[in-house]
């Protein structure tokens, strides 16, 4: 079921509209356990095929020594946000790292790459969640980068990728500015979106309150025609807001 809340806003109607983590595609694959927030491989449902650039959010448990062998990308802009354990990285433009929970990790598959991704510890799963997001020009040469905000202060949005690379961010190839937000419990943060922006939120961990709409981990939620987010924490919490063209 899809639950739809419209309401007059400041500046004409507001609509939101929650994805429930209990509704998302779910696939077990022995060593993979993984959550689709949008249509994704087998799992297919046409009313969720993506939100504005947004095209995958993959919310992915990996057993110890497995992972994604070596596998080609093309014209898609793939982020990585580790939330628990580590994820080694090699691809085709001989960047080899293993990055750790609370680190993000940027490749633009651009005219073509290859990557593998594997879990390298012997008794930890990692969980980490993949997004793809479509860029805005294709055929670009490939790029990698990465950022970390294991130390980031609670309480406080943190931007991680941005079209201009603003900020500190990670220049990526699209209008989309993606935040992170690390809570704890009764901490509350703001966010304002310009006219004909879209956002969405995904709870990556705890539970939220989003404009008076609690959010559990898992859920999500698209916002169109609202000047202003304002979030807060009931319990210690992870979230990534999109906030999209």
């Amino acid at each position: 079921m899809i639950f739809h809340e419209t309401r007059i806003a400041r500046y004409g109607i507001s609509m939101m509209t929650i994805r429930k983590a209990n509704e998302r595609g779910h696939a077990k694959h022995g060593w993979l356990d993984t959550y689709h927030t949008f249509s994704f491989a087998d799992y297919y449902d046409p009313q969720w095929m993506g939100f504005r650039s947004l095209r995958v959010i993959n919310d992915d448990l990996v057993l110890p020594g497995a992972g994604f062998g070596a596998h080609p990308h093309h014209d898609m802009e793939i982020i990585t946000y580790i939330l628990h354990g580590a994820l080694e990285h090699k691809d085709s433009m001989d960047n080899g790292r293993v990055i750790r929970a609370g680190e993000l990790q940027y490749m633009s598959a651009g005219s073509g790459v290859q990557h593998s991704e594997f879990n390298p510890s012997k008794d930890e799963a990692v969980r980490l969640l993949q997004i793809w997001i479509f860029p805005d020009v294709k055929g670009v040469k490939p790029r990698y980068a990465e950022k970390s905000l294991r130390d980031a202060q609670t309480g406080k949005l943190y931007l991680m990728t941005s079209k201009t690379g603003r900020d500190g961010s990670i220049a990526i190839h699209q209008d989309a500015d993606l935040w992170l937000a690390k809570l704890e419990a009764g901490q509350q943060v703001a966010h304002s979106l310009a006219n004909n922006r879209h956002a969405w939120l995904h709870v990556a961990e705890g539970e939220v309150s989003l404009n008076g709409k609690t959010l559990t981990a898992g859920d999500a939620a698209a916002i169109s025609e609202e000047s202003k987010l304002r979030l807060s924490a009931n319990k210690p919490s992870q979230v990534l807001l999109f906030d999209l063209n």
